[in-house]
């Protein structure tokens, strides 16, 4: 049996240039600190200035030759999206790994400035308009990787084309669990089109299961009740929970449309899993990929249906 995988194994990462969007705390900040200290130039993407520079500050003190940009992303706004990279193609010659980690969980109802379900419009549309318009650039880096976080709660979810937006009655946790399904189905779609492209591109799923990063909103939530019944044998740290995600993106044994998580489904070294039956229906994912782009009008490279 192989020794379980661990930040050890995230090989050198020198000279390669990472986004990280939502890296100012939590699992995304656990991420960009291994990457940064294994020799990337890493890109904060975040919402909230303050906290990211504190972030980068953060990562500088155990690091102090890293290097570190802070760069302001909202994924609930479009405009910020394709601002962020506009500056990214004007700043950087290249984009070798792209981290689509930034999310929320089972918030109140609300919507983003273009209009959308919160959740599904900041979990799913704006990082698939982000991938969007940054794929000009990964497709010209060699041996670029774009890795997207989803859920072990993808399992519960529904794409409900006939109500997307939950205009019908909103619903939190359906909410939630539609935006990481549609995570994964993102992640086949955009996998395939990239391959049959001749791109080599590889893309990635990944969930970290039960981490303390404090995403979890409503103390009322279900999940936060299981979590704490459950304590410290269903829940890891962030650094823990960051591992599948680091995995998905650096290790180069990684095929492209895998997805991974803990080994315990909850907790544990990160390992490889099969994702929902739903999350591997090609119908869907391409169905998902046409409504998405009619959308946000994301300018993707031109990628075979």
């Amino acid at each position: 049996m192989a020794a379980p995988w661990t930040a050890k194994d995230v090989p050198d990462q020198s000279g390669r240039v990472a986004v990280v969007t939502g890296a100012n705390s939590g699992l995304g900040y656990e991420t960009a600190l291994v990457l940064a200290g294994r020799g990337a130039h890493v890109v904060l993407a975040c919402r909230n200035q303050t906290k990211a520079d504190a972030a980068r500050d953060r990562i500088l003190a155990i690091h102090p030759d890293a290097a570190v940009s802070v760069e302001p992303l909202d994924l609930a706004e479009l405009s910020s999206v394709a601002a962020f990279a506009d500056r990214m193609a004007a700043g950087h010659d290249r984009l070798d790994l792209l981290v689509n980690n930034a999310g929320i969980m089972a918030v109140d109802e609300g919507r983003t400035t273009d209009g959308f379900e919160l959740q599904f419009g900041v979990n799913h549309l704006g990082g698939f308009a982000l991938t969007g318009r940054l794929l000009p650039m990964l497709v010209a880096t060699p041996a670029a990787r774009i890795t997207v976080m989803s859920s072990f709660g993808h399992r519960a979810g529904r794409i409900r084309f006939d109500d997307l937006m939950f205009d019908q009655g909103y619903r939190r946790w359906a909410a939630y669990f539609q935006s990481k399904l549609a995570n994964l189905l993102f992640v086949a779609e955009l996998q395939r089109r990239l391959d049959a492209a001749g791109h080599h591109v590889v893309v990635a799923g990944a969930h970290p299961g039960s981490s303390n990063t404090g995403l979890v909103p409503d103390e009322r939530a279900w999940m936060e009740h299981l979590i704490h019944l459950a304590g410290p044998l269903a829940t890891q740290p962030a650094s823990g929970g960051a591992l599948p995600l680091l995995r998905a993106i650096t290790d180069p044994s990684v095929p492209g449309g895998a997805f991974y998580g803990p080994r315990w489904r909850m907790r544990g070294h990160p390992v490889r899993e099969t994702p929902a039956r739903r999350a591997r229906d090609p119908e869907t994912a391409a169905r998902l990929w046409a409504r998405s782009t009619e959308l946000v009008g994301s300018p993707h490279l031109p990628l075979a249906a």
